[in-house]
């Protein structure tokens, strides 16, 4: 069978079976929100939220398309209009690819907040992600990535990392 893109089987979801992930580095300033709102309010929803299937806990967990979702738990007259449902279009991923998959359509889009954006990269590598495999995944280049495990301060995420001999200076001479 051929590969079929998850956007051919969107799926009418109830939003209370809908759950925000716990990675999610991007952030909308009020204003955007406000544009985000006036754009579902007169165009509807033309992108569909992705979400990953959690059987066990019966859930769509949220890939990508937070704030979409978050216009119809705080806009009465979406959820009314839309009866409480979501258009979800499901990927079937693992937890470290689903990350990867909410960066890429991040980044395509705008800008990320630097501390989570950190965290994430901590989280991938206490998974064992390599910074090869972030980079690849993320679309992040070597610098980037080291400058986001700087910031977290983790001495375990240096691990891996060779360093050269450092220059020692002479010993001063008393004079």
């Amino acid at each position: 069978m051929a590969y079929q893109s998850p956007v051919y089987n969107i799926i009418s979801v109830p939003v209370e079976k809908i759950r925000p992930n716990s990675y999610n580095p991007n952030s909308v300033a009020p204003p955007e929100m406000k544009l985000l709102y006036e754009s579902i309010r007169e165009d509807g929803y033309t992108m569909p939220i992705v979400c990953y299937y959690d059987s066990g806990e019966d859930a769509y967990i949220i890939v990508d398309g937070f704030h979409r979702y978050r216009i119809m738990l705080e806009h009465q007259d979406i959820y009314d209009r839309e009866e409480g449902k979501l258009p979800v279009s499901v990927i079937d991923k693992s937890l470290d690819r689903r990350m990867a998959s909410t960066i890429r359509h991040n980044r395509a889009r705008g800008s990320h907040n630097v501390d989570l954006m950190s965290n994430i990269i901590r989280e991938l590598h206490e998974i064992g992600r390599s910074d090869a495999w972030i980079s690849k995944h993320l679309g992040m280049d070597r610098d980037e990535i080291l400058r986001l495990k700087q910031i977290t301060g983790l001495t375990a995420l240096f691990k891996d990392v060779k360093f050269g001999r450092a220059w020692r200076p002479e010993e001063e001479e008393d004079f």
